[in-house]
């Protein structure tokens, strides 16, 4: 597997080599989904950051409530995220090495 690129956060560089390790990912439509995925991750963490430190709605020059345009950012982010890592068709299924249900379940 290759090294995560580099204009990643660091959160989604452990992310894209946890995932990239995980599911053995070495092809090049692979790593560019996953890259994409992370890429729209980062977008909606830094959306998250913004409407933490300034709220989810603001009041206009018209003593209007607005919704913070991060709020749009966040939720637009967070779908193409999800849509790239369905794209990557990844199992999400736990592995086990028997049949049944995990312990504890």
């Amino acid at each position: 597997m290759t090294t995560a690129p580099k204009h990643l956060s660091a959160e989604a560089r452990k992310l894209w080599t946890r995932i990239g390790t995980d599911y053995d990912l070495t092809d090049a439509a692979g790593c560019l989904l996953l890259t994409t995925a992370l890429e729209a991750f980062d977008r909606m963490r830094e959306a998250q950051a913004v409407i933490a430190e300034r709220g989810a709605v603001f009041v206009d020059r018209f003593e209007q409530p607005k919704a913070n345009p991060a709020c749009v950012v966040e939720r637009d982010s967070r779908a193409a995220m999800l849509a790239a890592l369905k794209a990557l068709n990844l199992d999400l299924e736990p592995l086990r090495d028997m049949p049944g249900r995990p312990p504890g379940s």
